[in-house]
């Protein structure tokens, strides 16, 4: 498995192709360097390098590219194992269809839960800035010169999963490549954009907010939400101890979906989130009711993939209620 990460490794942040990285757990930090590297056995990875990281993906077999961003207080392991699973499910849906590459930003493994939601968020935010530079070089990647046999454009589509306050991730991500890199406006590098149980503020995607780059940057926005996802009550309950009152995305879907660009699209969870993920109903959009089966979230994320369209038989639905 390929995949990048801004978390600092317990050798040297200096890029060496071929090295062995390993992550130190003990350092939260975000790094201001990011790293393409081969997950390895255990905890030994292999730095590999940009060049040779794109490389792979392009000569790979699959057809669709799926970025996968985690949420918050995971460590590599747990996302190593969330990307594992969406990879197999996408493997039994159709082999060589879509190849899953996370993106690892550092979360605290701190005792403190809401210690750690605060650090995580601060993280999520200055994890942006290292995250706005890959997405630089996957567009000159993707837009490179057809006239150069050794840099032939690649024609895979790219999709983005966010998961909790990985949207938070992404939301500044795209900012930060917006300010500092891009003369006018975000370009559309993402066929689509899953907003899983999303921890921003539900006005996040509304234009002239901060989220709507996201819409900006993708064909379709498809927001997953459950009015009981218990990890988000308690992120609420931490924000409002902190003065920050407003109800999270990932509970409401947009507040006002008028107020969004017409590719942004909302999927009621509330019907299935508990009996996927019990009690909390927060990671309900890999596996059904049986671990070996793929869920009803998963199947629309699938299917999205598979057409680019949210809603294919109905171009003027943007909303739905999984039962």
């Amino acid at each position: 498995m390929l995949f990048v990460t801004n978390r600092f490794p317990k050798q040297s942040i200096r890029t060496r192709n071929g090295r062995k990285f390993n992550f130190d757990l003990k350092n939260n930090a975000p790094s201001n360097s990011v790293f393409f590297c081969e997950k390895g056995s255990n905890e030994d990875h292999t730095e590999i390098g940009s060049l040779e990281f794109l490389k792979r993906l392009k000569e790979c077999q699959s057809k669709q590219i799926l970025l996968f961003v985690h949420g918050f207080n995971n460590l590599p392991t747990q996302v190593f194992e969330m990307a594992s699973d969406l990879q197999e499910l996408c493997d039994k849906k159709e082999r060589n269809e879509v190849l899953v590459v996370p993106l690892i930003w550092p979360c605290d493994n701190d005792l403190g839960i809401v210690d750690d939601y605060w650090d995580d968020q601060k993280s999520a935010d200055q994890s942006g800035y290292s995250f706005a530079r890959v997405l630089e070089k996957f567009l000159a990647w993707r837009n490179a010169d057809a006239n150069e046999p050794e840099s032939t454009p690649c024609l895979k589509r790219i999709n983005l999963l966010a998961h909790s306050m990985g949207n938070r991730v992404l939301r500044q991500t795209l900012g930060s490549w917006n300010q500092y890199d891009l003369a006018s406006g975000v370009p559309l590098i993402f066929r689509n954009t899953f907003m899983v149980a999303a921890d921003v503020v539900n006005e996040t995607l509304h234009e002239g907010q901060t989220g709507e780059l996201i819409a900006h940057a993708s064909r379709n926005v498809v927001v997953y939400y459950a009015s009981d996802d218990l990890a988000l009550r308690a992120s609420k309950a931490a924000n409002l101890k902190n003065k920050i009152a407003s109800r999270r995305l990932g509970h409401t879907g947009p507040e006002n979906i008028k107020l969004t660009l017409r590719n942004v699209f909302q999927v009621d969870c509330d019907d299935i989130n508990t009996q996927y993920d019990m009690p909390k109903g927060h990671n309900y959009f890999r596996h059904g009711n049986d671990s070996s089966q793929s869920g009803l979230v998963f199947d629309h994320i699938f299917q999205c993939m598979k057409n680019g369209r949210v809603f294919p038989d109905n171009p003027e639905q943007r909303s739905v209620i999984l039962k």
